[in-house]
């Protein structure tokens, strides 16, 4: 383990800022907002703020404010954040984020998940926190060749156990997260005691068995028609898209914050509501200061090496599986008790009124509350500490 400073230097950021600056926006129709793609009039204005007000330092200052580090594990340095929680109990809690997504998704709920008795909470639900760049991710080390979600859950069993110490501990995560942990789930029943996901990571064929399950089927084949196309090009032809952004960072900013606005709950709220701009563009610095854009995108093909997460008949994740449905994902519609219980041990299933699908990072009071009640389901700390 080696301690690790994000150090943004002055030269470094301005050169970003004057590419930032010579990128000329396109026309495009009048009136359309975001129905094909990044608002040209949102984009504008993000542009003119990077550029004229957001300020780079505090950004830097609010990245360091957890102590990280980073670890060699099998020739790849993995960047994690690790927070101890208070109290003695060691009970460890593992967060893995997703695409367009970085460590920075759960920066809201690190201090009532790791000190909850600051926070209305029990200090006994307190965990440590570890919380890992997914490899090709922000300031995780860039993979040579194309790493599958299967893979990364053995990374990470491994930065848990043999870096950190623990012997056993919980895991949680949303998008690509929730795909590495279930993994994690189904791979290492002997050290993840329990997992908490907010979206479905493992998949069974077998075809639809109830009217809930064809409606459900229907509502996930009309969201991926909607939303999906941008995952077959990364999956597929991912190098055309990293040869169409190369040098274009408002082009690879666009890209990655039309996601943000369609994914999320949008249903009470207005984009800027949800993210302002400040976020989204600490998020897109991850992403353009480590020149990290092309190698999140090959992230991407991992999932067709691990057979797009698709269990044989019969065979499922026996790991105590919690599952949050968040009711405004609109990527991934929240699915029913029974196609979550073809693929998973389901202890227990939350309803979550609001929030899509950057959880914690859209209703983080909501995120935390429903770890504190699953917190309260677990068989009490784990024992060892790192």
């Amino acid at each position: 383990m080696k301690p690790f400073t994000v150090d943004w230097q002055p030269a470094q950021v301005d050169a970003l800022l004057e590419r930032v600056r010579a990128c000329e926006l396109p026309p495009a129709p009048a009136g359309i907002g975001w129905q094909y793609g990044c608002d040209a009039e949102f984009l504008a204005r993000l542009k003119s703020y990077w550029l004229h007000d957001f300020d780079w330092r505090a950004s830097v200052q609010r990245l360091n404010r957890y102590p990280q580090f980073t670890s060699d594990i099998d020739g790849l340095a993995v960047h994690f954040v690790h927070v101890k929680g208070e109290g003695t109990g060691g009970r460890a809690l593992l967060l893995t984020h997703g695409w367009p997504g970085s460590h920075a998704e759960f920066w809201d709920v690190i201090e009532p998940l790791a000190f909850p008795s600051r926070h209305g909470g029990r200090a006994q639900d307190a965990f440590d926190l570890v919380i890992p760049s997914l490899p090709g991710f922000g300031f995780s080390a860039k993979p040579a060749q194309v790493l599958g979600q299967r893979y990364t859950a053995t990374l990470w069993n491994r930065l848990m156990t043999d870096v950190l110490g623990y012997p056993g501990y919980y895991a949680q995560g949303g998008d690509w997260g929730a795909v590495v942990t279930s993994w994690l789930g189904l791979d290492h029943p002997d050290t993840v005691r329990g997992i908490h996901l907010n979206m479905l990571g493992l998949r069974s064929l077998r075809p639809p068995a109830s009217d809930e399950e064809k409606a459900w089927q229907a509502r996930s084949e009309g969201a991926q028609r909607v939303h999906g196309g941008y995952s077959a090009v990364q999956i597929f032809k991912p190098q055309s898209l990293v040869w169409a952004t190369a040098g274009n960072p408002l082009g690879q900013a666009a890209w990655l914050l039309e996601r943000f606005h369609d994914w999320a709950d949008l249903r009470t709220r207005t984009f800027e509501e949800v993210f302002d701009l400040d976020t989204l563009i600490t998020h897109l610095m991850i992403y353009l200061m480590t020149d990290s854009f092309a190698s999140a995108v090959w992230y991407y093909p991992g999932v067709a090496k691990d057979g797009f997460c698709i269990l044989p008949d019969g065979v499922r994740c026996e790991t105590l599986t919690h599952f949050a449905r968040y009711s405004g994902d609109a990527l991934a519609p929240e699915p029913p008790r029974s196609r979550l219980e073809l693929v998973y041990n389901l202890s227990s299933v939350s309803e979550v009124p609001q929030g899509g699908h950057f959880a914690a990072l859209e209703v983080p009071t909501l995120f935390v509350a429903d770890l504190w009640q699953w917190s309260q389901s677990l068989n009490g700390p784990v024992d060892g500490t790192a």
